[in-house]
């Protein structure tokens, strides 16, 4: 089993920064990926971006200019750093990770962009 804990959401302005964080139970090199959803409200989860063992990054195409994710391996977390918010990032932010070929959810992080 493997716990993924979100963290940094928040309300703020249009135009401002946010940098999440996905805290994982055990070592990230042990999973094979590990992945950024975005829910907005009344919407099913969409996928926002990836970063493999070997530290590949992938980006959905509508956000791949503001949204940037990295790892801290000593911390075993990974981050997305979203800058230039828009009203319509607003949503929660989950991660996802998989070990093997089983998936693991985070209980998510509240991001709410006023205009």
């Amino acid at each position: 089993q493997v716990q993924l804990v979100e963290s940094g959401g928040g309300l703020v302005q249009a135009g401002g920064s946010l940098r999440l964080s996905c805290v994982a139970s055990t070592n990230i090199f042990d999973l094979n990926a590990i992945e950024w959803y975005h829910q907005a409200p009344g919407k099913g989860r969409k996928w926002i971006s990836s970063i493999t063992r070997s530290g590949d990054t992938s980006y959905k195409d509508s956000v791949k200019d503001r949204f940037t994710m990295s790892r801290d391996n000593a911390k075993n977390t990974v981050y997305l750093q979203i800058d230039s918010l828009k009203p319509e990032d607003t949503g929660i932010y989950y991660c996802r990770a998989f070990l093997v070929n089983v998936v693991f959810w985070g209980q998510g992080t509240q991001v709410t962009v006023s205009s």
